[in-house]
């Protein structure tokens, strides 16, 4: 779930990456050793590097690390920065969740319902880290993994169906509750883009006893939970975000492919990239596509990388470059000033036309793509109980570390 409303965080994990996009990106001149090179995959692991050696500022790059780490950007997790397909700069700031959540962890809420496991976002042993290891909570970047898995199966003709196709295709109408005329109008492409128009409330606190996300968890039908919601607008007309809405991706997903989008992923993305992962599932066994993946620190940066490269990984093309334009392309206006895609939140440049395209999760998971600069950066944190910080502050203290456009060393 995004939990990204007034309770989500910014910041633990930061990741540059940069690579070249065909006609978008020239390089000037210099040593083979700093150029990037399209043969440098991190399928395996990313190389090591020097900032100053990929066009860098360390000093800047140091100068965040020291507020990151004084708290002034609250409860982070890590920082990494790799540009040029180098991994230039990482930290990593202990923090004792299970004191600090303490309180929380025993009193059933919003946040959580059954008191222990993984819908307690208070548990240790389960938020932000999968059991101790390195897998942090993406919350809701799942969301835009889940597309990410999607596009892959229309690419390889395993998911048939036209983004057109009524939403309520994949149901028994008659176990549908508050049915209409403009519930039968809602598609897939709305599904992909919170424009359903179903009735939901998930622009409060996720500890709000009202929210909708939360109300969901607490059941053990979260499908049957979402599709009964009543409509509230005309589909395609209103962006509301709904965690609800992107668990339906699993659901549809199994219904058209026949097969599980986990699964499915494991074989055709994650294997391909070389990312570990864990991912929750629901009370009825379904596949938590609304916020329940964990992947580590650096493998959330290869998401950006795949998509900066129009869909391409090690020269194979892993899902099609007309579905990374897609997700992509402005669909709606959404809140606090971004325009929305597929599952992917575009944030306007202040500086020059075109967007930073973002991933953004509860907790402070944040994957932002600068494809101007051919540069990701990604954050990750826990803190849940307090405002986030704005993601242009964030973006404000990125930009100043880059001193050169390419991959070129500052002169």
């Amino acid at each position: 779930m995004n939990k990204k409303n007034k309770k989500k965080m910014t910041a633990a994990i930061l990741i540059f990456v940069t690579c070249i996009l065909p006609g978008q990106v020239v390089l000037q001149a210099q040593d083979p050793d700093s150029r990037p090179s399209e043969s440098k995959w991190p399928t395996h692991g990313w190389a090591k590097a020097k900032p100053s050696s990929v066009g860098l500022d360390e000093k800047a790059l140091a100068a965040f690390d020291a507020d990151l780490a004084s708290g002034k950007y609250s409860l982070v997790d890590s920082f990494a920065v790799i540009r040029c397909g180098n991994s230039v700069f990482e930290k990593a700031y202990s923090h004792d969740y299970g004191t600090i959540y303490a309180k929380e962890a025993k009193m059933r809420g919003p946040l959580n319902a059954h008191l222990t496991g993984p819908y307690n976002y208070f548990d240790p042993a389960w938020h932000p880290y999968y059991h101790g290891t390195d897998l942090h909570s993406m919350q809701s970047v799942s969301k835009t993994v889940s597309s990410a898995i999607l596009g892959i199966a229309i690419t390889r003709d395993d998911f048939k169906a036209g983004l057109d196709t009524p939403l309520l295709t994949y149901f028994d109408v008659a176990k549908v509750k508050n049915g209409d005329d403009r519930k039968r109008r809602i598609t897939l492409r709305h599904v992909l883009t919170m424009t359903t128009g179903l009735d939901w409330n998930e622009e409060i606190a996720y500890d709000d006893p009202k929210n909708d996300a939360s109300l969901m968890e607490a059941t053990d039908d979260w499908v049957q939970y979402v599709i009964d919601r009543p409509m509230a607008h005309e589909p395609g007309r209103v962006f509301n975000y709904s965690s609800g809405v992107s668990e339906l991706l699993a659901y549809i997903f199994q219904k058209e492919t026949g097969q599980d989008i986990e699964k499915y992923g494991e074989k055709y993305l994650f294997t391909p990239l070389g990312i570990k992962h864990y991912w929750k599932r629901t009370p009825m066994g379904v596949v938590d596509t609304e916020g329940g993946l964990f992947l580590n620190t650096t493998d959330l940066a290869k998401i950006g990388y795949l998509y900066l490269h129009d869909g391409i990984w090690d020269r194979k093309q892993i899902v099609s470059q007309d579905w990374v334009r897609q997700s992509l392309t402005p669909f709606t206006d959404a809140e606090e000033g971004f325009k929305y895609g597929f599952k992917w939140w575009l944030l306007p440049r202040t500086d020059r036309p075109g967007y930073i395209w973002m991933a953004r999760g509860f907790g402070g998971q944040r994957l932002m793509v600068f494809p101007e600069e051919n540069l990701v950066a990604v954050f990750t944190g826990w803190e849940i109980l307090k405002d986030e910080t704005p993601d242009r502050d964030l973006v404000n203290r990125l930009l100043p570390a880059v001193r050169t456009q390419t991959c070129a060393a500052a002169p």
